[in-house]
């Protein structure tokens, strides 16, 4: 009896150790592909692993991922499709009953999105309202005029791409100006891309061609290309052979990409939100690597990067924590002496700024709320 007993204890006793051992295995391959995805992670965002004598050597790329310009491309495509599916509206200079209806549409279109503002929640929720109105096929005042887009076959099509082209406008001069103003446009357009996802894609679209940098993507000059047309395609303006001055150039650049920051971080309170943001964090977090895997451009790397993080970075640091800072170490360690390297004596200034930015960020370990974020106190309002 004693014997069997002692049996049947060994038994349970090795059982429970079995249990204990598989376990124990269980937990080691969970924390080790946890650990494996990590980094994996962070291999495929930035070159971080990299020493940074193997950096010099190799070097970092001068082109855009294939994935991200076949995109690019992709939204290029969709906007020229869009333009000729309202050619009859487009050219319609002896027709003066649909140049009419094609001027009454491109106010109705571009008026609301220069009456947002960060006065008010109610007055931003009144904006929205007469653009997803509009896009609705529902009738909607304009100067006294009412106009709707089913008065012209052709009218969604056409309002989508003027509605998307004043956004970008908006970033390029308002946003330029007024950084704060980058949120309640963002709200509203987050809510209308979300609603209407045509209006997102041609904005992306005239963003791109407009900012570049916003893919990111650095042009290369192709042969047989004028010089005047490839200042245009780095985002120059070109009026008479006579190209803007830098400064203004970098003031535009940056207010769209401070548009473009407060975007892929913000929703329209009001939405469903049941489904994924239409452009949101991990947009930002592709554009972020990708923008650190490139070879760094003098003072507009440096200014755009300055940008993106005082308006998208603690967003992205409460979204992706541990890896975000692995980042920012690495834009301080490795990036910034390459922005370095290719930077005159007389261009230091905005890359100073970046420097002490990315350090009190790494000593505080905290990146600050941006300026002007709408707080929900706001929509109350």
């Amino acid at each position: 009896m004693r014997g069997a007993i002692s049996s049947m204890q060994q038994e349970i006793t090795a059982a429970q150790e079995g249990k204990r051992r598989k376990y124990e295995e269980e937990e080691k391959q969970k924390q080790k592909e946890l650990e494996e995805r990590e980094q994996m992670m962070w291999q495929t965002s930035v070159p971080a692993q990299q020493s940074w004598g193997k950096q010099q050597k190799e070097g970092l790329q001068v082109e855009t991922e294939g994935s991200i310009l076949q995109w690019y491309w992709q939204l290029q495509d969709a906007a020229e499709q869009c333009v000729a599916a309202f050619s009859d509206i487009g050219n319609c200079k002896g027709n003066t009953e649909v140049k009419k209806i094609k001027t009454n549409l491109q106010k109705a279109a571009t008026i609301p999105v220069s009456q947002i503002s960060s006065v008010s929640g109610s007055q931003l929720r009144e904006v929205f309202d007469k653009i997803n109105n509009l896009l609705s096929g529902k009738p909607v005042q304009t100067e006294g005029q009412t106009v709707w887009v089913t008065q012209h076959p052709q009218g969604l099509e056409f309002v989508c791409y003027k509605l998307a082209e004043k956004f970008v406008r908006h970033g390029e001069g308002e946003v330029s100006f007024h950084h704060d103003s980058a949120f309640p446009i963002a709200a509203v357009l987050s809510g209308i891309w979300e609603l209407h996802p045509r209006v997102g894609d041609i904005f992306l679209a005239h963003l791109h061609k407009k900012c570049p940098y916003s893919v990111p993507f650095y042009p290369a000059r192709k042969e047989g290309t004028s010089m005047e047309e490839y200042q245009r395609m780095l985002g120059y303006e070109v009026h008479d052979s006579k190209v803007e001055e830098p400064d203004h150039f970098l003031k535009r650049m940056s207010g769209m990409i401070r548009l473009y920051a407060a975007i892929i971080q913000l929703r329209w309170p009001y939405g469903s939100g049941q489904g994924a943001h239409p452009h949101g964090l991990s947009y930002g977090w592709r554009w972020l690597a990708q923008m650190l895997n490139l070879e760094p451009l003098a003072d507009v790397t440096a200014v755009l990067l300055l940008d993106f993080l005082e308006v998208c970075g603690n967003a992205l640091m409460r979204q992706y924590g541990i890896q975000f800072w692995k980042i920012m170490l690495f834009i301080q360690k490795s990036y910034i002496p390459r922005i370095e390297a290719v930077t005159s004596s007389g261009q230091m200034g905005c890359l100073s700024r970046l420097k002490t930015f990315v350090q009190k960020c790494l000593q505080a370990e905290e990146i600050p709320l941006p300026k002007g974020i709408l707080t929900p106190s706001f929509w109350r309002t």
